[in-house]
């Protein structure tokens, strides 16, 4: 899988959806506002790279992009890890909202 000299990819153990994957940081660190310029770099690289990789793979429609900081927003893992999920038409009845859905009643506006 793709990996750099602050961050690597993997596979979700528990994807959403087929070729969800995950962008790590390789230092210890719990929340992504105390990693370090060169580690948001290196997470971003690493995300356009998972991107182009997933396109070819999967062709997806779309892509959902997210980071959870605390767990109010509902980080289980205490390390920094940047959520792509491949997305494809008529995956789900109606994905107006897109993040939006972890709030119910929230999704749809």
């Amino acid at each position: 899988m793709l990996a750099n000299e602050h961050a690597m990819v993997r596979r979700d153990i528990n994807p959403v959806a087929a070729g969800h994957l995950l962008i790590i940081t390789r230092r210890h660190v719990a929340d992504f506002f105390e990693t370090t310029a060169a580690e948001r770099a290196s997470l971003m690289a690493l995300l356009l790279e998972a991107k182009a990789w997933l396109a070819r793979e999967y062709a997806p429609d779309g892509f959902n992009v997210g980071v959870n900081i605390g767990l109010a927003s509902g980080q289980t893992i205490p390390h920094v890890h940047v959520h792509l999920i491949p997305r494809h038409l008529g995956d789900t009845p109606n994905p107006r909202g897109g993040v939006r859905g972890v709030i119910p009643g929230k999704q749809t506006y």
